[in-house]
């Protein structure tokens, strides 16, 4: 581990590759082969062992390779995050708007793992579960590797109570509290965003009108199931598309643009409360982060 960076492996098949150089060059090409060069220059390309491999170093059948993923420009995060709570089990953190949980894209160093590991110190941290990048609120590391499996296993069968605060139009035509389930599929065209489509709903969220804000208003969502990007689709739908959504009801930004920092999902991870199936204890945990547009610090309010 580097910097928080655990590093990609890759196998060698056997090939026309004269040196570790040239078959990087070729099957990863997401890299120039300048770029190779100057990571194997600077040591960022081991063998099994350990050892940094050179440029010229012969590429054998069989040999592994592992190198280190990160992106030269890649920005600096807007906002550290916060550590909620860390024992021998379990790591807790409060995350901030566009900060992925794990490295993808041109987010490496910048993402809540990478960044954990390194300020922690802890190689063998794994998230259990995920939110959204543009989602705020607390995420959930397994310490140790053999525990993940029990850990993620209370999401899979619904035994965590979920809490998120959300912020969109208020519709005094809507009756709150409300129960809403829908069948989410990818949609077709674009692999980044979902859509309620026909068929036996396999997704279901408690909704709740927790204040009033003028023309907006402060919702609290229980989400029963935890499909991708299920909150936004399923406030979409009822005609109350959260505040700073970007996919939902148009796409307003692909993945790969730049954030409008002013404007962050008014999403957030309030709440997470499960019985421990390592240690038996009851654990709760709470956001200490607001949204902006529930404080009235939103562009145009």
């Amino acid at each position: 581990m580097r910097d928080g960076v655990s590093p990609s492996c890759v196998a060698v098949p056997a090939g026309p590759w004269p040196t570790v150089l040239d078959f990087l060059a070729e099957r990863l090409p997401v890299l120039a082969p300048a770029d190779w060069r100057a990571r194997l220059q600077a040591g960022e390309v081991l063998d099994e062992h350990g050892a940094a491999l050179p440029p010229h170093a012969p590429c054998t059948p069989g040999r592994r390779l592992f190198y280190y993923r990160g992106w030269r420009d890649e920005p600096e995060a807007p906002e550290a995050e916060r550590l909620v709570f860390q024992d021998d089990w379990l790591v807790v953190a409060d995350k901030p708007h566009f900060m992925p949980v794990t490295p993808g894209g041109r987010f490496v160093r910048r993402s809540l793992l990478v960044r954990l590991k390194a300020r922690l110190g802890l190689d063998t941290i794994s998230p259990i579960h995920r939110i959204d990048r543009e989602t705020a609120g607390l995420v959930v590391f397994a310490v140790q590797p053999h525990t993940r499996a029990a850990y993620q296993a209370l999401f899979r069968q619904r035994q965590v109570e979920k809490l998120y605060e959300a912020v969109a139009a208020h519709r005094p035509a809507l009756s709150f509290p409300r129960l809403h389930r829908s069948r989410l599929a990818p949609d077709p065209e674009r692999f980044f965003i979902g859509r309620e489509v026909a068929g036996e709903p396999d997704s279901e969220t408690h909704l709740a009108l927790a204040a009033v804000l003028g023309e907006h208003a402060l919702y609290r969502l229980r989400p029963i199931t935890g499909r991708r990007h299920q909150l936004r689709l399923h406030m979409n739908a009822l005609g109350l598309p959260i505040l700073g959504d970007a996919f939902y009801p148009r796409v307003l930004r692909a993945p790969d643009e730049a954030d409008d920092a002013l404007r962050p999902l008014q999403l957030l991870a309030r709440a997470l409360a499960f019985d421990d199936p390592i240690s038996g204890e009851r654990r709760e945990f709470t956001s200490g982060r607001h949204l902006a547009a529930a404080s009235g610090h939103w562009p145009g309010a």
